[in-house]
């Protein structure tokens, strides 16, 4: 199920995939599913990267966009399938990113498949509570 949020809140929109091209010297790239929220002070995106090792990910912010590459590493053996459902290829995606996030303190972790990448929220953006002076 997609659900759209609101785009005046959303520091984070799609600005490009590459699904299903084929990249003649890595097979086919297919688009991540990707989740986005906001917790607290950070915008969050949940990137589902299966059969990608840390070390295959590649996360790069540059001029308001950020890029998510993971490559897989076919197996060495295939086997003979009766039903073959699952495409083995590699991952893209990026978004544009706004002012309203923290470009110097954006972070990813990779843990089962799941890439969780941390957009803290610009100083200027958080709240803060206003002392009110009798």
């Amino acid at each position: 199920m997609k659900t759209e949020t609101s785009e005046l809140k959303n520091p984070v929109k799609e600005v490009r995939t590459e699904t299903g091209k084929a990249d003649p010297t890595r097979g086919v790239v297919f688009e991540p599913r990707v989740d986005i929220a906001e917790v607290e002070d950070n915008m969050l995106l949940y990137v589902d990267l299966p059969g990608v090792k840390s070390d295959d990910v590649d996360v790069r912010f540059e001029n308001h966009e950020l890029q998510i590459r993971g490559k897989v590493t076919p197996a060495a053996t295939k086997p003979h399938f009766l039903l073959n459902e699952y495409g083995v290829g590699d991952y893209y995606r990026a978004f544009s990113v706004t002012d309203d996030i923290d470009a110097e303190k954006i972070r990813a972790d990779l843990n089962d498949g799941v890439l969780t990448v941390h957009l803290p929220k610009a100083e200027a953006l958080k709240q803060r509570r206003i002392t009110v002076n009798a």
